[in-house]
C-alpha cells in the first residue's frame, strides 16, 4: 500500500516540476523575443533617421537651388530693363544723327544755297496757281496776315507743305514723295464748320462759283479747277499714346520696332511723324478736345511710318514694319505687301528745312561722344547678361540633377520604407 500510495504522491511533484519547467521556457523564449524584437526596431528606427536626415538634406539643397535660380533670374531681368532703356536711348540718338548723315545720301546736294526754305515752298505752292493751296497761297501774299481775318478762310490753319519742317533735304523729298503732291497742297481747318465754308452750293446741288475759294479765286482774276483736299482736325482720330517726356516739341512716344531676338533692326532711325518740326508759331494750337498738330494732322498723314537709313535695311526689317516705311536711299513700302518700286518720283512741293547743318555741327558731335559712351556701357551690360545666364543655366543644371536624385533616393528607400513599417506590426 505504501510504496502505491508513495508512488501516487511523487507524480503531482513530478508534473509540477514539468508545469514550472515549461513556464520558465516559455517566458524565457519571450523574453528572447522581446529582446530580438527591440533591437530590430531600436535597428530600423536608427535606420529610418539617416534616411530623414538624408531626405531633408536633400530637400534643402533643392529649396537653395531654387533660391539661387529666382536671384539669377531677377538679376537677369534687371540687366535686360537697362539694356533695353539704353537701346531706346541710343534709337533717340540714331535719329537725331541719321537726320544730320541723311544730307551725304546719294542725290543730295550739301550746298546749303540748295536746301529748302519756307519761301521757296510758298514759290512752290504758287506755281500750282489754280489749286486750293495756289490761291490762298495768293491772298495771303496780298493781304498778308488781314487774310487770316477773312470770314473764309479764319478757320484755314494753313497748307500740309507749310504747316511742318524737316532737319534736312533728303527727308523733305522722302516725305513729300511719300504724301504726294496732292496731299502736300491740301488745305487744313480746324473745324468741319470751316470745312464747309470753303465751297457752297446752289438749290440744283451744284458748286456756286460765286463764294467759298471759288468766289476768292474769281475775285484775284484766278480760277479754281478740279478737286482739292482739305483735311478737317476735329473730325479725324488722334493719337491716344503718351509723349516723349520733356519734349518742347511733343513727339510722341511709339513703340520701337522689335527683332524677334529683342533688338532693335539695324539702321531704323525712327518714325517720321516724329521727325516733323512743328513751328513754334503752331506749337501751342490745339483742337477743341485738346490735340495739338502732331497727334491729329501728321498722325493721320504718316501714322507709324519708319524711316531707315538703306533700303537693304528696311528689307531686312519687315518682319518689324506694320504701317509703311521709308529708307533715305529712296526705298519705299506704302502698306503690309504694297511696295513702291521704280525711279524716285521728284514732288514739286516739298517740305521746308528747318535750320542750317552748320548750326548743329556742335549738338551733333556732342551726340556721337554720347553714343559712343552709350554703345560702351550697352556692350558691358551684355557681357554682364551674357555671365548672368550662364549661372542661370547652371543653377538650373545642378537643381535638376539634384532633383533627379532626390527622386532616386525616394524610390531605393520606398521598399525598406514599407518592410519597416510591416515589421512594426
Amino acid at each position: 500500500m505504501f510504496p502505491s500510495n508513495h508512488q501516487f504522491s511523487g507524480q503531482p511533484r513530478a508534473l509540477a516540476v514539468v508545469e514550472t519547467t515549461t513556464t520558465s521556457i516559455q517566458v524565457d523564449l519571450n523574453d528572447a523575443s522581446l529582446v530580438s524584437r527591440d533591437e530590430v526596431q531600436n535597428g530600423g528606427f536608427s535606420e529610418a533617421k539617416s534616411i530623414m536626415e538624408s531626405s531633408e538634406k536633400l530637400q534643402d539643397d533643392l529649396r537653395m537651388l531654387g533660391v539661387k535660380i529666382k536671384q539669377h533670374e531677377d538679376s537677369l531681368k534687371l540687366l535686360r530693363n537697362q539694356k533695353n532703356k539704353l537701346d531706346d536711348t541710343i534709337l533717340d540718338m540714331q535719329v537725331t544723327l541719321g537726320k544730320y548723315h541723311s544730307s551725304s545720301s546719294p542725290g543730295v546736294n550739301k550746298d546749303e544755297s540748295h536746301l529748302q526754305s519756307e519761301h521757296e515752298t510758298t514759290e512752290q505752292i504758287l506755281q500750282h496757281e489754280k489749286s486750293a493751296a495756289g490761291i490762298l497761297c495768293q491772298l495771303k501774299a496780298h493781304h498778308g496776315s488781314q487774310a487770316s481775318h477773312l470770314s473764309l478762310t479764319k478757320d484755314v490753319l494753313g497748307v500740309v507743305a507749310t504747316l511742318g519742317k524737316v532737319d534736312d533735304e533728303n527727308l523733305s523729298r522722302i516725305f513729300s514723295e511719300y504724301l504726294g503732291v496732292q496731299t502736300m497742297l491740301a488745305v487744313v481747318c480746324n473745324t468741319f464748320e470751316g470745312v464747309k465754308a470753303l465751297e457752297t452750293f446752289n438749290q440744283d446741288g451744284c458748286i456756286d462759283k460765286t463764294s467759298g475759294l471759288h468766289g476768292l479765286a474769281a475775285s484775284i482774276g484766278r480760277s479754281l479747277d478740279g478737286r482739292f483736299l482739305v483735311i478737317c482736325l476735329e473730325n479725324l482720330r488722334p493719337y491716344a499714346g503718351d509723349f516723349v517726356a520733356e519734349d518742347r516739341q511733343r513727339r510722341l512716344d511709339l513703340l520701337k520696332p522689335r527683332l524677334p531676338n529683342g533688338e532693335c533692326p539695324p539702321g531704323f532711325l525712327g518714325f517720321a511723324v516724329n521727325m516733323i518740326n512743328v513751328d513754334s508759331s503752331n506749337l501751342s494750337f490745339v483742337t477743341a478736345s485738346g490735340e495739338g498738330l502732331r497727334e491729329t494732322l501728321f498722325y493721320n498723314l504718316f501714322s507709324h511710318l519708319q524711316v531707315y537709313q538703306t533700303r537693304a535695311e528696311m528689307v531686312r526689317a519687315l518682319p518689324c514694319i506694320s504701317e509703311g516705311a521709308v529708307s533715305l536711299d529712296g526705298g519705299m513700302i506704302r502698306s503690309n505687301g504694297v511696295f513702291s518700286l521704280g525711279s524716285r518720283e521728284e514732288v514739286d512741293v516739298r517740305f521746308p528745312k528747318t535750320s542750317t547743318m552748320l548750326e548743329e555741327l556742335e549738338s551733333y558731335s556732342e551726340t556721337e561722344k554720347q553714343m559712343i559712351e552709350m554703345r560702351w556701357q550697352k556692350e558691358k551690360l551684355e557681357e554682364d547678361i551674357k555671365r548672368e545666364l550662364a549661372l542661370l543655366n547652371t543653377a538650373k543644371f545642378n537643381f535638376e540633377r539634384k532633383k533627379q536624385d532626390f527622386v532616386k533616393f525616394l524610390a531605393q528607400n520606398s521598399t525598406y520604407a514599407t518592410q519597416f513599417q510591416a515589421g512594426r506590426r
